[in-house]
């Protein structure tokens, strides 16, 4: 498929608690098309277990819009997932779960639900409903989920290359005023048809929770960098209640 991502090139070291959910994201915009509306609303993506791979994986497909199903049996790890907003919702069988995702799935509304139990046990319970993802996690953790393959569902492509370098941007205060403000600024040095990148900056904040509250990023080029921190330069000089912006590690003067 075709991205309007800039060219890919060696993936630098993580600088904010979201890029590994973004590289998250952009292997899902790789692997299928986002609509411009609904993103990947209708698609059900099987995240498998409740693992930080797989809590990363299930902030991504909420922010692209996908319906999400991954299995936990420490309850421990349920209550952690539905405190940090990575589930909407924790049940104890396929059967409930089904029944919030058919709907969901429907309507094309982003969900992820949690199942209380092992990993195998929902495998095992999907393929005897004859429930098939359209998305797999890249790295499956069972045997069985090869069968999902091998019926049509598509494996999230992870490149060895990434698509840029994740640019963070902060402020110092008044987190809810300022960090809005840049995001815009973000979002008019991307190119209008891109709509990975733009959907990232306008929906990531919600799902991401404290990951966000006081830091934001996207994958940026050169070009695309300097014309934000230019727009961010007029921002601050233009201020009557002065912020300290830092972007890229770098203060903006």
């Amino acid at each position: 498929m075709s991205s309007h991502l800039p060219p890919p090139f060696d993936q630098p070291d993580a600088t904010c608690a979201a890029e590994q959910i973004f590289r998250q994201y952009a292997a899902l915009c790789r692997t299928l098309t986002l609509d411009v509306e609904a993103g990947l609303g209708g698609k059900l993506l099987y995240a498998g277990e409740l693992t930080s791979a797989g809590r990363d994986l299930l902030f991504a497909a909420n922010i692209a819009g996908a319906a999400s199903l991954a299995a936990s049996a420490d309850p421990t790890v349920q209550r952690m997932a539905m405190r940090d907003g990575v589930v909407d919702f924790v049940v104890t069988s396929l059967e409930e779960a089904l029944r919030i995702l058919k709907n969901e799935i429907r309507k094309r509304q982003t969900v992820s639900v949690g199942v209380g139990v092992a990993p195998q046990k929902l495998v095992e319970a999907m393929l005897e409903r004859g429930v098939l993802p359209e998305l797999l996690a890249a790295d499956g953790q069972l045997p069985l989920m090869e069968r999902f393959a091998a019926d049509g569902a598509r494996r999230i492509e992870v490149a060895e290359t990434t698509v840029g370098d994740y640019i963070c941007w902060s402020v110092d205060r008044q987190f809810a005023q300022w960090l809005p403000r840049l995001d815009a600024l973000a979002i008019a040095a991307i190119p209008a048809g891109d709509t990975e990148r733009r959907r990232w900056l306008r929906l990531a904040p919600r799902y991401l929770g404290r990951l966000a509250q006081r830091e934001r990023g996207v994958v940026l080029s050169d070009a695309e960098l300097e014309e934000f921190r230019e727009a961010a330069r007029k921002l601050a000089a233009e201020a009557t209640d002065p912020v300290q912006i830092e972007i890229a590690g770098q203060p903006i003067l």
